[in-house]
């Protein structure tokens, strides 16, 4: 049962916590990054370097748009005891919307990153992208 609105706190976060889960497959994919050969300029890419940067997008996938989607909890809004939940109906948004509204983040950074500056200041503490999606982060 929601007891009201995130904080812009407790939103960071849960952003926080997620990046930490997301960022190592990217660290260990550095290792295996793309180099150039001077004398040609050929491109040359390893395959582990494609299968992990992909292992670490399904995992961002998995978190953020099936487990936000389909439970309203990413695995930091769970650690954090939040919820993301659709603004009218307070009911879970589904992996489509989860992954539209990270889209929408687009717009959040879009302007100096002033979208994610809104739920210091908007009534029901909203991004512009949960506007944009009509989403809501709540305590629980």
């Amino acid at each position: 049962m929601p007891v009201g609105y995130a904080s812009w706190i407790q939103r960071v976060g849960a952003t926080i916590i997620d990046m930490l889960v997301y960022v190592p497959f990217y660290i260990v994919a550095l290792f295996f990054r793309p180099t150039v050969d001077p004398q040609t300029l050929e491109i040359h890419t390893s395959p582990m370097y494609w299968v992990i940067y992909f292992l670490g997008l399904a995992a961002w996938g998995y978190n953020r748009w099936y487990l936000a989607g389909t439970t309203g909890q990413s695995w930091g809004k769970k650690a954090l005891g939040i919820k993301l939940v659709d603004g009218a109906s307070g009911q879970t948004i589904g992996a489509g919307k989860a992954f539209l509204r990270d889209l929408a983040h687009i717009a959040d950074g879009f302007i100096c990153g002033i979208g994610y500056l809104f739920p210091l200041w908007d009534e029901k503490r909203q991004t512009l992208s949960d506007k944009i999606c009509s989403t809501v982060v709540v305590r629980l």
